[in-house]
């Protein structure tokens, strides 16, 4: 039977192979961490004298048998030099992916491991490819709102995800809302970012949010670095709530409204500051009084008044907008972050309450 048995999800298993790194892992005491769909060693191992490796240092291992585990895979790269880290992608099977990175504490000795072990045949028919990781460091987040600003965005994503270095914004022609390329400390880093940045945004701020790898990322990525400013043709937007929290009946205007409540993101755990800022011209409120006055109907009035917190993060207003020329007013709910003073966000919610205008079928 050669040890093989058939697991429920319909994967076949090498259950000698598995006792074989069972055995090994306890008669060397090594330590292996499954996270994210990879086992990872080191990173570094328990003893390490050395300073953390820089970049060129990782190679990438493919070809590899489905059911060759770490106890044959350590072994053989560590004899090229000392590793810091191995990371072998898994499956929910216990089965590898057929591809792992190891990373050395030099890129010399990550040119020997290419340079030794490419081609090395672990079984008959199955030649080891290993060549030099990209190490990609750099993510491109899209779809994010257009008066998204630079500082902001990065205290956010350091809450969200670990490694993160620097931000930079793009706007522009052609580019849909604001688009960031985030750098991170380490390839591992970013992946894991990868990972789990589209659900953060989600459940936090009700963002739909586009990440993908960023390929071409010039050397000095410093230089690019300049606080993001805006494009004229960018018509700034607030975020819109989502379906789902948009009440079927506006509750009752309070005669003494609450008071609005100090400045504070959830995301980022501080006061002050958040994620969006102050619409700079030209906003939706000048824009519906500019339509006003080409229309000759009376200027828009507005009232609004502060409603509730959501568990969101996000601060509810309702909203009436009465313009003279139009027996019927709008009403509604806006959604908006929160800001560093009462003024501010009411501001912004009166900004809010002209895009719903401006948006509403004729």
């Amino acid at each position: 039977k050669g040890g093989f048995q058939l697991q429920s999800q319909g994967f076949v298993l090498n259950l000698e192979r598995v006792q074989a790194l069972e055995t090994w892992l306890k008669s060397t005491n090594t330590k292996l961490t499954q996270i994210n769909g990879q086992r990872k060693y080191g990173g570094p191992p328990e003893v390490w004298y050395g300073p953390t490796p820089g970049a060129r240092c990782e190679v990438f291992i493919s070809q590899i048998p489905r059911d060759t585990y770490e106890d044959l895979l350590i072994p053989l790269f560590s004899s090229v030099g000392p590793l810091w880290e191995f990371r072998l992608m898994m499956n929910f099977s216990g089965q590898n992916r057929g591809f792992a990175y190891g990373k050395y504490d030099s890129p010399a000795a990550a040119n020997e491991a290419i340079r030794l072990l490419h081609g090395h045949m672990l079984e008959p028919d199955f030649r080891l490819s290993v060549r030099r990781s990209t190490e990609k460091r750099h993510l491109c987040i899209g779809d994010l709102p257009a008066i998204t600003r630079q500082e902001d965005l990065l205290k956010v994503l350091r809450v969200m995800a670990d490694g993160v270095e620097r931000v930079s914004l793009k706007a522009g022609p052609g580019i849909e809302g604001v688009s960031a390329i985030v750098a991170f400390s380490s390839h591992h880093a970013a992946s894991m970012a990868k990972k789990v940045l589209v659900e953060a945004f989600k459940k936090q701020f009700a963002l739909n949010i586009s990440i993908k790898w960023q390929s071409t990322v010039k050397p000095s990525l410093d230089e690019q670095l300049s606080p993001h400013k805006p494009s004229k043709s960018l018509l700034p937007s607030p975020l819109k709530p989502p379906r789902h929290s948009q009440p079927s009946a506006l509750p009752p205007r309070m005669a003494r409204p609450p008071p609005v409540p100090l400045g504070f993101c959830r995301a980022v755990g501080g006061p002050t500051r958040h994620l969006v800022s102050t619409a700079p011209s030209p906003s939706p409120a000048a824009l519906l009084r500019e339509l006003c006055e080409a229309t000759a109907v009376g200027p828009p009035l507005y009232e609004i008044c502060y409603s509730h917190s959501g568990p969101d993060g996000f601060l509810y207003f309702t909203y009436k907008v009465c313009i003279s020329g139009i027996t019927t007013a709008f009403k509604g709910l806006v959604m908006i972050f929160p800001g560093p003073s009462p003024t501010t966000m009411l501001e912004e919610a009166r900004r809010a309450a002209a895009q719903q205008v401006l948006h509403r079928p004729k």
